[in-house]
């Protein structure tokens, strides 16, 4: 017992044992095991038979201190928050997003008014420290020594694999210092980490400078993200959205409310949008400029004419393509569309002939330039002619599936279009070679351009007037895939159309060098621009007649797939063109000896040579390819089963400036 009262807490060892017998000490000792007791006195900290435990404990102890240091990270979102909000710098801001993901999404999280207001607000306390004196001896930072206004100078373009919240959360962060993000295209999503509401919204709070966003089939982006936009980027002028199910009236209200410089809107496959967003926009963007709304089942009349009349002052583009709407909706166009410039309809089944009939007759389309009518039944000669009528500035007409228009209302029309300079029959099926010959009789002075595609209506004609007049304005002529326009019609146009420049007679399989010679012969001021891709019955004949009589005007030949050209055609394009740049010879029977005599004219300056699918060539034509010169740009030797791969190689090598296919 004295030398328990004596104890010191020292390194004394206690004798095994009990030590005492009433259970009212018993707070005194530390029982380790039933014959191991520890006298622990109540201001002491005492050693034990057993330091091997404690040890051990000391050891993950500091073990424990070691795996969790002191640092930064240790602080909540809201004490990080306050800090990065107040780094001096863009550069500081971005250095501080690359420390972590944590760190990166708090940086994005911060407005930009947030930053600003610290900056013009902050001067109490260590904010009124004067800034340390630069260092002379050191290079002069610009981004250090000026801080760039954000006023939207970049573009970014996120695509599947990179488009995720990261990736623009750190665009949001690292732009704001170089400019500002001005467009921002993002076409679909990553199939992983998808992009969310969560990255949009770090653009929308880091970026107020955005003026263009377009998103392509980013299926998780919702009314929240699209809303957020329109909070943050009140400067918006330009939204494109395509494939985004989640978004609807909802959104787009949103950016109407909030975004008054709105100029251009295109949706495309968005389920949820139907009027009231479309409405919305009408009346509260009074800037808009160009409409695109296409495969919207929601979308209808009420949306598409409140539109319209709402927004009548500047709207000058209008796309409307596979959405249900009426003759109402024509009507609208018809009636308020007076800066209209730009129109296009597509698959509109539910509109009549009366729409079109009303449309016309309206007379608001005045200044009306372009219109695009692609399957569309209610299209017939009535409407058309209305439409002539109604928009005596009409330049371009291009249709498309419009299996009731005939030969008498494309007569009637080319007759009422005095501005009409282009016009473009895409299987109009109803259209005969005698309604071509018609409007190319009464077409006006300014008319330039004619293309007939897939129109299997025009047919050779057993009988024409004599003389024909002739039409001294058209300058190109396009005839593509219409089987039944054989080399009589080719003669027929060549001797009225004396002026043509521009000849595309591309997939015209029953063309002929008998067909085709009179209008080589006819042409009077020298053709430039020559497409005979397809045409398999023309031989060296043609071509040799076509560069003797051209060769000083010809710009571009192609006779891809024309079999029976050799290389006497070669030979007489290397003496005679002396301005051509643009030569198509694949599938050709050329040889080795007609490109060597090709590339060795010292006139011919060629940018681009297509000689893919030639069986022919051999590996003796690449030292000749080689010193074409500085001019080849663009060089195609695909299907060359004769050159081998490391010929190529060394080619590509001598030709560095110059793009090689193969």
């Amino acid at each position: 017992m004295p030398a328990l009262v004596n104890y010191g807490g020292t390194d004394d060892l206690c004798s095994v044992g009990p030590l005492i017998s009433n259970l009212m000490d018993s707070s005194r000792l530390l029982s380790l095991t039933p014959n191991v007791d520890v006298f622990c006195p109540p201001r002491k900290r005492s050693r034990v038979t057993a330091p091997f435990i404690f040890k051990g404990g000391e050891k993950k102890g500091a073990e424990k201190q070691k795996q969790q240091p002191c640092s930064i990270d240790v602080l909540p979102d809201e004490c990080l928050f306050e800090i990065l909000r107040r780094l001096p710098g863009n550069k500081e801001r971005s250095n501080s997003a690359c420390v972590s993901k944590r760190w990166l999404m708090l940086l994005s999280s911060i407005r930009a008014s947030e930053m600003a207001a610290y900056k013009n607000n902050g001067t109490s306390g260590c904010e009124t420290l004067k800034k340390p004196l630069p260092d002379l001896n050191s290079a002069m930072s610009t981004d250090e020594e000026e801080e760039f206004e954000s006023t939207g100078y970049l573009t970014r373009k996120l695509k599947a694999k990179d488009a995720t919240d990261v990736r623009l959360a750190a665009i949001a962060v690292g732009t704001g210092g170089h400019g500002g993000l001005g467009k921002l295209y993002i076409e679909g999503s990553n199939a992983t980490r998808p992009l969310t509401d969560i990255g949009l919204s770090t653009v929308a709070r880091g970026c107020p400078s955005l003026r263009v966003l377009s998103m392509w089939n980013v299926p998780f982006i919702s009314d929240i993200g699209l809303s957020e936009i329109a909070s943050g980027c009140p400067m918006l002028e330009k939204l494109d959205l395509c494939q985004c199910p989640l978004i609807s009236d909802k959104g787009l209200i949103a950016v109407a409310r909030k975004c008054p410089n709105l100029t251009s809107l295109m949706v495309e496959s968005c389920l949820s949008i139907g009027n009231e967003g479309l409405q919305a926009i009408g009346r509260c963007c009074p800037k808009l400029k160009s409409i695109v709304i296409k495969d919207c089942p929601r979308v209808g009349d009420q949306g598409v004419a409140s539109l319209v009349s709402a927004a009548s002052s500047f709207l000058a583009r209008i796309r409307l393509e596979n959405v249900n709407i009426s003759d109402v909706s024509l009507a609208v166009i018809g009636h308020y569309g007076k800066a209209v410039a730009d129109l296009a309809l597509t698959g509109l089944q539910s509109v009549s002939e009366r729409g079109f009939w009303v449309m016309g007759n309206a007379f608001g389309l005045q200044n009306l330039e372009s219109i695009m009518i692609n399957s569309c039944r209610g299209v017939t000669d009535l409407g058309l002619e209305a439409i002539a009528k109604g928009c005596p500035n009409l330049k371009q007409l291009c249709l498309r599936r419009c299996c009731y228009l005939s030969d008498a209302g494309l007569k009637a029309f080319a007759i009422t279009a005095r501005a009409l300079e282009n016009l473009h029959l895409e299987e109009c099926n109803r259209i005969s070679l005698i309604g071509v010959l018609g409007c190319l009789l009464n077409c006006n002075e300014k008319f330039r351009a004619l293309s007939l595609v897939k129109c299997l209506g025009i047919k050779d004609i057993s009988f024409c007037t004599a003389p024909l007049p002739s039409c001294l304005s058209l300058r190109s002529l396009t005839i593509r895939d219409c089987p039944g326009f054989t080399g009589a019609s080719l003669a027929v146009v060549g001797k009225i159309c004396p002026q043509l420049q521009h000849v595309d007679l591309s997939g015209l399989v029953s063309a002929t060098d008998a067909g085709l010679l009179p209008l080589i012969e006819s042409s009077e001021v020298g053709l430039v621009t020559v497409n005979l891709r397809g045409c398999v019955d023309l031989t060296d004949a043609v071509v040799t007649a076509l560069v003797k009589a051209h060769g000083s005007t010809l710009q571009m030949l192609n006779l891809e797939g024309c079999k029976k050209v050799t290389d006497k055609s070669l030979l007489v394009i290397a003496d005679s063109c002396s301005f051509l740049d643009d030569l198509d010879m694949s599938r050709c029977m050329i040889g080795d000896y007609g490109i060597a005599v090709l590339a060795s004219a010292s006139q011919l300056k060629l940018r681009v040579l297509s000689l893919a699918g030639c069986s022919n060539l051999t590996q003796k034509i690449l030292p000749f390819l080689g010193n074409m010169g500085r001019s080849l740009v663009g060089l195609n030797l695909q299907n060359c089963k004769l050159i081998s791969t490391q010929g190529i190689g060394a080619l590509e090598e001598k030709l560095w400036w110059c793009d090689i296919f193969y």
